[in-house]
């Protein structure tokens, strides 16, 4: 029996982010609607919510006669969506804290060292968003949460790049277990400090290989 569920918008959306996470679709790839009913067995229904729903987040962006394409990566929307990802996470470490328990500074940390060990982009992606749930779970604050995750579900399409930008678990940023083994000792804002340089770095070289490329371009 055909899973219903696999059939639903929602579904196809997670088939999409995936395969774009996978590096199937890249950025500037176009989407045909056929094309993507056939590959995922689903009438072009669903398929037309989806992409609606995913230009919606900026993952997609639609061009006259051509369709839906994966939106390119850009220095400007990097730069936007590391600030806008910083004044969300603020206002949640501090309420967080002081309901993590070891259990969830457990768990949280290791997801921070799967962030750095894999070699997969979806795994990468999954154990951010399993880390922040963490974080923004605990903080108790659901408004944000729903703000970063469609932010996050946006940067679909950087998480390849920071792989071929950090090839090997030794060079990548620890942003992440950096700030969960600093606010485990209850240094609060060292914590949010320590994860914000590491984090800025990190965009910074994602803006100059860019901006790099385009100028090649």
């Amino acid at each position: 029996m055909v899973d219903k569920k696999s059939k639903t918008p929602g579904a196809v959306v997670n088939q999409i982010r995936a395969a774009i996470l996978d590096g199937l679709y890249q950025p500037g790839d176009r989407l045909p609607e056929a094309d993507l009913a056939a590959k995922f067995h689903v009438s072009r229904s669903p398929v037309r919510e989806a992409l609606q729903a995913l230009e919606n987040e900026g993952t997609l962006v639609a061009t006259p006669y051509a369709g839906a394409l994966v939106r390119p990566l850009s220095p400007a929307e990097a730069t936007e969506i590391a600030e806008v990802r910083l004044s969300l996470i603020a206002p949640a470490i501090r309420p967080a804290y002081r309901h993590l328990a070891p259990a969830d500074f457990d768990l949280a940390h290791d997801l921070a060292k799967r962030i750095n060990r894999t070699n997969s982009a979806r795994e990468a992606f999954e154990c951010t968003r399993s880390f922040w749930d963490v974080i923004f779970g605990k903080a108790e604050r659901p408004i944000l949460w729903e703000m970063f995750r469609k932010l996050d579900d946006r940067m679909t399409r950087y998480y390849p790049l920071l792989l071929e930008l950090y090839p090997t678990p030794e060079r990548r940023p620890r942003q992440h277990e950096v700030l969960i083994e600093t606010l485990r000792k209850g240094r609060v804002l060292d914590a949010l400090a320590a994860f914000k340089k590491i984090y800025l770095e990190m965009v910074d070289h994602i803006v100059d290989h860019l901006e790099s490329r385009q100028a090649a371009e």
